[in-house]
């Protein structure tokens, strides 16, 4: 199999029942809200390298991370933020994962035309004028890939580590078999 690297995990939960953005804003240092802009508070942490996004309704939306390990180190540290400014949360959010983004390499150039024709027309995009890259949707596990002739890939939309993994054992199988790799 392909070594796979996740690149970003982007994880939602709920932190409180409502928060007052502007007031967070206003107390907490680094905060970023402009509300003509985006209706949520940006909050960009150092370790892990993530971006929080608050929004009025208690929910969280956690990117950036490399695992989910790091997704809840990220939501303790805004939680615990928060509290600082004597913000009602919750003790334990249940977080859930809404996207991974992966990338791996075949090892492999690909023939992206014959790779085309090979998937079937009808669950890929190839306009190599338009993006250099396949885009591959992905029935089981339900991904999309984008794969480049260089033998690259990215795997994106899924909600587990296993489903990225099984999706590239799924298309490098796909390529080996139709004698591309």
């Amino acid at each position: 199999m392909a070594s796979v690297r996740i690149e970003n995990v982007v994880s939602s939960t709920a932190v409180a029942k409502s928060l007052d953005l502007q007031s967070i804003s206003l107390s907490m240092e680094g905060a970023d809200y402009d509300p003509e802009r985006f209706p949520g508070l940006i909050y960009r942490i150092k370790e892990p390298k993530t971006a929080i996004l608050l929004f009025r309704s208690g929910k969280a939306v956690c990117t950036g991370a490399k695992n989910l390990d790091q997704a809840h180190e990220a939501i303790a540290f805004i939680s615990a933020r928060l509290r600082e400014q004597n913000v009602e949360v919750f003790e334990r959010p249940e977080i859930e994962v809404q996207n991974m983004v992966a990338s791996s390499d075949l090892g492999r150039e690909i023939n992206l035309n014959a790779l085309a024709i090979t998937l079937g027309l009808e669950k890929v995009e190839y306009e190599p004028e338009q993006f250099p890259g396949l885009v591959y949707r992905m029935e089981s596990p339900k991904v999309v890939l984008l794969l480049f002739s260089s033998g690259k890939l990215v795997c994106t939309g899924a909600k587990t580590f296993h489903d990225v993994e099984k999706a590239v054992d799924n298309i490098a199988e796909d390529l080996r078999d139709a004698g591309l790799i």
